[in-house]
């Protein structure tokens, strides 16, 4: 049983971070904070067997990807139309310029280009949470580079 010192340590350590990471699936302030309670709420009811803070973060973000994912298959999203410029105040705002680019990639190179260049993780950390070879990870870095320079390239390369 996790005790309440124990979760309100995790929640404060990893809200912001889970919030963001659910931004950059759903392009949504208000729908990443559901999304970071439900994975709360999942860590505290099933409240894994964690043999590492590394392994704490892995699962978090792991439930709040496979969260988000869900939430874009929901009838709900279908329905709802957002922008993100509405919605970007949860990032940084040395940020707010290149995220509208990163967010308008396809989410299998977005992801990847917010972990690394916005959270600043590295290949390994990101091959963790998306449950993908180092390799791998690098070819969609690679990938989603390469389509912001062809889409966008005037303005992130001048």
């Amino acid at each position: 049983m996790i005790s309440v010192n124990e979760m309100q340590i995790v929640v404060e350590k990893y809200t912001t971070k889970i919030v963001r990471l659910a931004f950059a699936y759903v392009k949504n302030h208000a729908d990443a904070e559901d999304i970071a309670q439900e994975v709360f709420f999942a860590y505290l009811t099933h409240y894994p067997e964690i043999s590492s803070e590394e392994h704490r973060k892995a699962w978090l973000y792991r439930v709040t990807m496979n969260k988000c994912k869900d939430f874009l298959k929901s009838v709900w999203k279908r329905r709802v139309t957002l922008t993100i410029s509405e919605e970007i105040g949860y990032i940084p705002k040395e940020y707010s310029d290149i995220i509208q680019i990163v967010f308008n990639l396809r989410e299998k190179y977005r992801v990847p280009i917010y972990l690394f260049y916005i959270e600043d993780y590295s290949v390994n950390e990101i091959g963790i949470f998306l449950q993908a070879k180092p390799s791998t990870v690098r070819t969609w870095l690679e990938r989603g580079r390469r389509e912001m320079k062809e889409k966008w390239g005037d303005e992130i390369y001048g």
